[in-house]
């Protein structure tokens, strides 16, 4: 069976309309047969780029044609309506992350998907990564023991794009960026019930642009663990982007290799653990396999909902100054 696929929205930032084409038109199982954006000369540049493919300019009258799968590869403020219209439509959906901008946005999707007993997933293709897969594995294999803190990082100092991705309002915020990959990794690491959310935010340098310049969230779980993810764009000093505690050791990231320090025979040892090799395309290929032969989804779309759910709860949090408690935790 083959799995015929669509791509909407086609913009030139990091051609992340394009990059998605070539993951269905590569991947075993998968076809690429149409391609749809607003503005025409996107459209006559996915033509140029997939000699073949229809192109649309209207999703509505790209829905009237037959085809299995959508990605939705547009700005996060457009995910929600533009994925509800093609799930509604009986068609299978693939939304860029982060999943929307509201838990309200993410629940509807997951309903009308339910709804229309047809997949819906989240590009959170970075699971993949070299290292967060060599930091998950050693952190499975129960080399530390139980993790009870994560501290994560990304950023530094320096003007935000000044572009829709710096526009909060169309973004969501400065942590649907960066944050929206991080959030999904640190719940893999600690995949439990979150019981509450500390939000800070500062607005300090860079007034020209409507997103943070600084945000963090702190999210406590049921078992005691802490999480703690800062993205700053006004970080003057960074710091590693993991450091992991647990009951029987530590990883700290370093040089394209984890410093992991456990006990061996109650002996106190330290170790480097190489990166892994990232494969992207293991999250299409995870696609073709569960819609072609019944593989387990690896990316649900209720674990996307969890990343979107800390984000707006996080900022929840730093308008009120209380922690906060977490829907869908």
């Amino acid at each position: 069976m083959t799995i015929s696929c669509a791509v909407v929205g086609y913009g030139p930032a990091f051609n992340m309309g394009k990059a998605h084409a070539s993951w269905m038109q590569k991947t075993r199982g998968l076809d690429l047969t149409a391609i749809c954006d607003i503005d025409e000369s996107r459209t006559r540049a996915a033509e140029e780029d997939f000699p073949g493919v229809q192109t649309f300019n209207d999703l509505d009258e790209m829905l009237e044609e037959e085809f299995d799968l959508a990605a939705i590869v547009t700005p996060h403020n457009v995910h929600c309506p533009l994925a509800l219209k093609c799930l509604e439509a009986g068609r299978h959906v693939i939304v860029e992350k982060p999943m929307c901008v509201t838990v309200e946005e993410a629940t509807s999707m997951i309903e009308a998907a339910r709804k229309s007993k047809v997949m819906l997933s989240v590009f959170h293709n970075r699971r993949w990564d070299g290292d967060f897969m060599a930091l998950k594995e050693v952190v499975d294999k129960g080399l530390i023991g139980k993790v009870h803190q994560v501290e994560a990082f990304a950023g530094g100092y320096g003007h935000p794009g000044k572009w829709w991705r710096s526009d909060k309002k169309i973004s969501g915020g400065a942590m649907y960026d960066w944050g929206a990959h991080f959030l999904d990794w640190i719940l893999n690491l600690v995949p439990e019930k979150m019981v509450g959310i500390a939000g800070f935010s500062h607005k300090l340098v860079w007034k020209d642009v409507t997103n943070e310049d600084d945000v963090r969230a702190i999210i406590k779980f049921k078992s005691g663990a802490v999480a703690d993810f800062q993205q700053s764009s006004i970080a003057m000093a960074g710091k590693p982007r993991w450091r992991v505690l647990g009951t029987k050791g530590a990883i700290v990231d370093g040089d394209k290799s984890f410093s992991v320090t456990t006990f061996v025979r109650g002996i106190r040892a330290q170790m480097k653990i190489g990166y892994k090799e990232s494969n992207w395309d293991g999250f299409y290929s995870n696609i073709s396999g569960h819609l072609n032969r019944g593989r387990e989804l690896v990316v649900k779309p209720e674990e996307a909902r969890r990343v979107i759910a800390v984000m707006e709860t996080a900022e929840r949090s730093w308008k009120s100054g209380q922690i906060e408690e977490v829907p869908y935790e």
